[in-house]
């Protein structure tokens, strides 16, 4: 990582020339040598200029863009079933968050790379255009593709301020706090459950078709306002270490390139962010994905020309990602030394699972409720219960923070969270039936949160021990990456599942009715739910829901098992005052005593 000018006076200074005039200590100076470890650089030399105000002013900061973070994710994944039904594309709303979740994981090293390659308040710069270009752009359209063209940017904003937020946490606590800290950020969750469900429903029950429109538009002002704090303190910490001389970057020659040559820094800067590689992955899977959710409505389905296309040639590209980093890449957005982490691939895999399992069952939760349970629980109700999760989820991982904190420890915690959480996904292949109970529906969910609020915290926490902190931002990246396909992958089966299922459930349980009327039970919940709870073609329709549902679960619980055995490979980090549980140093790049234990521990995992 970046070290101490103490650490390196012995070695000549004819590497190139200092691109910041050095007045601090020499003890106290930050030696940037790589341009990647530049980020990170400003970040350790940013910590030695914190005070008591301005380190809370930092946390503050933080909740309050954590705050309309959580808000926005506790609204606006309420609109996306409508907002696909008012343009009569329900059945598209798989693919669409298969789209906005493959954004969110290609999103995230981009984010991380320019982090770490620029600073930590221009990466902030380039999230909050992006989060207000995506609102304005959902809010106005007219079409599906208007919508999914608005997703992609918000989904870019989104996953940046999620990365960054938890990069800032990764440079600015040592390990021992660190999951509490990352479950606090989180805190906020456990508020907007409630209060995002009546802005929800408040938005919707007026005005159906439209009113979520309103409901997109409105972060249009609250982003901006919540970001600016966080961008003001880190901007200020940043210059105030320049100004006193804490970070001495060493340039190399390039080999006389003139300062005004765009093309070669914008080729450069490519190369950099390895933006071909980020090209490749994206595409390659979105096809593949994509192929997999639109194949039961596209004409002759499987056999489809254009599904047949996506699925050979989304490989192809895949492969073609693997080859190119391999041999190729100059500064691949996965490192090498990555794939030999057993820390941080476990841990990234056992995510991978996670959301997989999760997703299965989660992307048609709305839409189940909408139609089963409306007008018997009203809007709010309704988001109240989905909101159950996350709120768990939110406790529970702060739960797990405090246990971390006092046990040093996670292996035992993350193992007996993963157990739990399958129990409560088992327990949902009767709660999600067309006869299930209001408490089986409750309990299941929260037995789900009681052990992924467990999981989330501890696995993500490992895969940060793992690293050196000039490698955190990539590894949170990849953790976070690897996560996200798995989510992608979850709504891309289940998307599969729904659209070859549903409608031949359809047809079983209402067998007097004709293709079209089939066809717009199909494409709209608004149409079921304006059925009477006892009117024949509701009832068929919500036993074919149900039935659907279970083959969802059942699939969940499978990948669910797989983590199980992965847990069994992280290993066992002791949690201590280091930034991470490799080198020993601290959040400001000082060394700190470790007990001997953990350095045994952690040379067996050392990249």
């Amino acid at each position: 990582m970046s070290t101490t000018l103490s650490e390196k006076k012995e070695q000549p200074s004819s590497h190139g020339n200092s691109s910041e005039h050095v007045t601090g200590r020499p003890e106290e100076v930050i030696i940037v040598e790589n341009r990647e470890e530049l980020g990170t650089g400003r970040a350790e030399a940013s910590a030695k200029v914190w005070g008591r105000y301005s380190i809370w002013a930092l946390y503050i900061s933080l909740g309050l863009a954590a705050y309309v973070y959580s808000l926005d994710y506790s609204t606006t994944y309420f609109y996306t079933p409508f907002a696909t039904s008012s343009f009569s594309v329900h059945s598209l709303l798989s693919s669409i968050e298969v789209v906005s979740q493959i954004i969110l994981a290609v999103g995230k090293p981009v984010v991380a790379r320019i982090a770490d390659l620029q600073s930590r308040p221009f990466a902030f710069t380039i999230v909050l255009t992006f989060y207000i270009v995506g609102y304005i752009l959902i809010a106005s359209s007219h079409s599906v593709s208007h919508y999914a063209a608005g997703r992609v940017f918000q989904s870019a904003g989104q996953t940046g301020l999620q990365i960054l937020s938890q990069i800032i946490v990764a440079d600015i606590t040592p390990l021992k706090w660190r999951g509490f800290v990352t479950a606090w950020l989180s805190g906020p969750f456990i508020i907007n459950s409630f209060i995002g469900s009546k802005i929800a429903s408040s938005m919707t029950n007026r005005n159906p078709a439209n009113g979520w429109r309103w409901g997109y538009g409105i972060f249009c002002i609250l982003v901006p306002v919540s970001l600016a704090p966080i961008m003001v303190v880190l901007g200020w910490s940043e210059r105030k270490a320049k100004k006193l001389g804490l970070v001495k970057r060493v340039e190399h020659s390039e080999g006389g390139a003139s300062k005004r040559d765009w093309v070669r820094k914008t080729l450069k800067f490519a190369i950099e962010m390895d933006l071909l590689g980020l090209i490749l992955f994206g595409v390659g899977w979105a096809l593949l994905l994509i192929a997999m959710t639109l194949s039961g409505g596209a004409k002759d389905g499987w056999r489809n020309p254009s599904i047949i296309a996506m699925i050979i040639v989304g490989p192809i590209i895949i492969i073609a990602f693997i080859i190119y980093e391999i041999k190729w890449a100059k500064f691949p957005f996965i490192p090498g030394h990555f794939l030999r982490n057993r820390g941080l691939m476990a841990t990234s895999f056992i995510a991978f699972f996670d959301f997989i399992s999760f997703y299965l069952t989660a992307l048609y939760l709305t839409s189940f409720l909408y139609v089963v349970k409306t007008p018997e629980w009203t809007l709010a109700e309704q988001n109240y219960f989905a909101s159950t999760q996350s709120v768990g989820l939110t406790v529970f991982a702060i739960v797990g923070g405090v246990i971390m904190r006092w046990r040093r420890r996670l292996k035992v915690l993350l193992i007996g969270g993963l157990i739990i959480r399958c129990l409560g996904v088992g327990i949902m292949i009767r709660s999600r039936g067309a006869n299930g109970s209001d408490a089986e529906l409750v309990i299941s969910q929260v037995i789900q949160a009681f052990g992924g609020g467990f999981v989330s915290i501890t696995e993500f926490t490992a895969a940060q021990a793992a690293v050196t902190h000039k490698h955190v931002a990539m590894a949170i990246a990849f953790n976070l990456l690897i996560t996200e396909v798995g989510g992608a992958i979850g709504s891309s089966v289940g998307g599969a599942i729904w659209v070859h299922l549903m409608p031949r459930y359809l047809r079983q349980y209402l067998p007097g009715t004709t293709d079209e009327q089939r066809a717009l039970l199909f494409g709209s919940i608004i149409n079921i739910a304006a059925l009477s709870p006892d009117d024949p073609i509701r009832v068929g329709a919500i036993q074919a829901y149900a039935e659907t549902m279970k083959i969802l679960i059942i699939a969940s619980l499978a990948f669910g098992l797989i983590p199980i055995f992965l847990a069994l490979l992280v290993p066992n980090y002791r949690l201590g005052d280091a930034q991470n549980a490799i080198d020993g140093l601290d959040i400001t790049g000082r060394r700190v005593d470790e007990p001997q234990e953990q350095k045994k521990e952690e040379n067996s995992a050392r990249v």
